[in-house]
This record gives C-alpha cells, structure tokens and sequence, in this order.
C-alpha cells in the first residue's frame, strides 16, 4: 500500500525543531500531511520511496546543504516531478555570493562596489588590487560561506586579503565596500527581508546582535515596506527558490543596496528561545505558507 504525503520536510539540524513542529501543526490544521524525512529514519525513507510505498508532492530541503547523504530525496523529487521549494542546482546557484552578485548587477539591483577573487587554489599568486575605489576599510568575504564563517569586516590591507584567501582556499572571495545604512527613527535603516512563496516579512536588523523586530504594523513605514517587498520579489525573481532571506540597507542618499543577496537555508529558530532568532509569529507564518504551497499549490 502506498501511502502520499503532501509535503516532505527534509531536516538534520537540531534547532529546526520548533520550526518543524509549527509545519506539523499547520498540516493538521489544513487537513494536509506531513513527511519527516531526519537522519535517523533517511535510509528507511530513501528505501520506501525506491519500493513506491511512500511518495510526497513538495519537497522543502533544509540538510543537503550540510549533508550529501540526503541528495538521494532531492534526486527522488527531481524524476518524479514533486515540487522542489527550493530546487537545489537553484539553491546551489544562490549559495555563491560571487555569481549572485553578478547576476543582481545584470538585472538592474543596487548592490555594494565588490572585487571578486579567483579561489586560491586556482590562482594562489595574484597580482596587487587597486582597493582605493571600496574605500578606508571593506569586507572580505567567501564567496560560499555561510552564517558569517570567514568574513573579516573593516578591513584595511591587501595583506589581509592575502591571508583570508587561505582560510577558504576553494573558495572565491568578494572584496565589498561597507554600506553605511541612514537613521530612520529610532532604527538604523537595515533591513533583514523573508520571503516565503510570494509572502514578504520585513523586518529592522541590527548588525550587532542580529536581532530581528518586525518592520509591521508600523504605518509610516509603509513606503519602505513596498519597497523592500519589491526587492525581494526581484530577488526571488532571481535565485528561483521559494524560501530565503536577503538583507538590505538605505544609504545617505536614499538608495535601497541588497547588502548579503540570497541567505538559504535560513535560520529559523525561533525568538522567544534565542535572543537572535526569528520572531515567533513569522515562523508561524512561514509554517503556514510553505504547507499551503505544498498542500494547495498556490
């Protein structure tokens, strides 16, 4: 006997867990169903979906990022025409800030003035770069890299540079001018932005503590919200994933800079556990939306 489930959620990474619980409540409230797809039951799965007594519609990856073992679910996805929510060669595209940086700039987007390095392993000597026009101090970051791994703020030397190069050597690295976001009331004006299947969910960002709150419900913000709405949509536009988030900034002159493009799998873990987490209600959302997109295809 076969048994369907609308969407297949495949996770490995211990904090994922309240997200994880807030997709199974919203399965049942939605009359839909729900695949957990976790190490320890993955080569059970990985089986039951090669005899066809297990099959799903949507598939959500949250562990080949992390984890090789669980490409054999995407792969299963991919023959048997499931919806990918976030399509991994797409995911594997957005993970390289180097190439989206080039594509956000062939599209029209604002980003930061950036130098791209080759990987030191491809290129271990490269010649002095002219680093005048990033300004006094920059970023060094891997092109790959997530979660902050490798990236030096306020830089200010080629040598520094040269030595960062060597932490990451398969990498490539982008050399990117600070953005310096204006004051917009009692914020400064970055913005940390996710989008869910066409949902957006602004919300202020501190660099510092990496502290979300949430841009809504606050009326004088409307101009902003569109237009971090519509960032993102281009973005999504862009990265063709369903899930993400990006952060943004207003400069001094009123311009909107997409500052760290695509961010996936995002981190969910949920505010009212980690000071840094996401607000509890937009988790909330989130479970909602992507097991609606699963359930009802919209």
């Amino acid at each position: 006997m076969m048994t369907h489930f609308d969407l297949c959620l495949a996770w490995n990474w211990e904090y994922d867990a309240d997200f994880v619980a807030l997709v199974q409540a919203a399965a049942q409230e939605q009359a839909a169903s729900l695949l957990q797809i976790v190490p320890d039951n993955l080569g059970a799965m990985c089986e039951a979906l090669d005899r066809g007594e297990v099959t799903f519609g949507a598939l959500l990856d949250r562990a080949c990022d992390s984890d090789p073992q669980f490409m054999p679910i995407v792969r299963w996805a991919q023959r048997h025409g499931a919806r990918n929510l976030n399509p991994y060669a797409n995911a594997r595209r957005a993970w390289d800030k180097a190439a989206m940086h080039l594509e956000f700039l062939s599209t029209g987007l604002l980003v930061p003035d950036a130098i791209i390095l080759p990987a030191y392993r491809e290129q271990p000597d490269i010649p002095p770069v002219d680093l005048t026009p990033l300004g006094p101090s920059f970023s060094i970051k891997p092109a790959c890299g997530g979660g902050g791994d490798g990236v030096i703020n306020h830089a200010e030397s080629w040598e520094q540079v040269l030595a960062a190069r060597q932490q990451f050597p398969h990498d490539k690295y982008l050399l990117q001018t600070l953005v310096v976001p204006i004051q917009h009331g009692p914020h400064l004006a970055w913005f940390r932005i996710i989008y869910c299947g066409g949902e957006v969910y602004p919300c202020w960002w501190d660099v510092h503590t990496h502290v979300y709150t949430p841009l809504y419900p606050l009326a004088e913000n409307n101009q902003v919200a569109i237009e971090l709405n519509e960032l993102a949509a281009d973005i999504a536009g862009i990265c063709g994933l369903e899930l993400f988030s990006t952060e943004a900034a207003f400069t001094a002159d009123r311009q909107l800079i997409a500052v760290d493009y695509v961010n996936d799998p995002i981190d969910l873990r949920l505010q009212s556990k980690a000071a840094d987490g996401v607000p509890d209600h937009i988790v909330q959302a989130l479970a909602n939306r992507l097991m609606g997109l699963a359930a009802h295809n919209t």
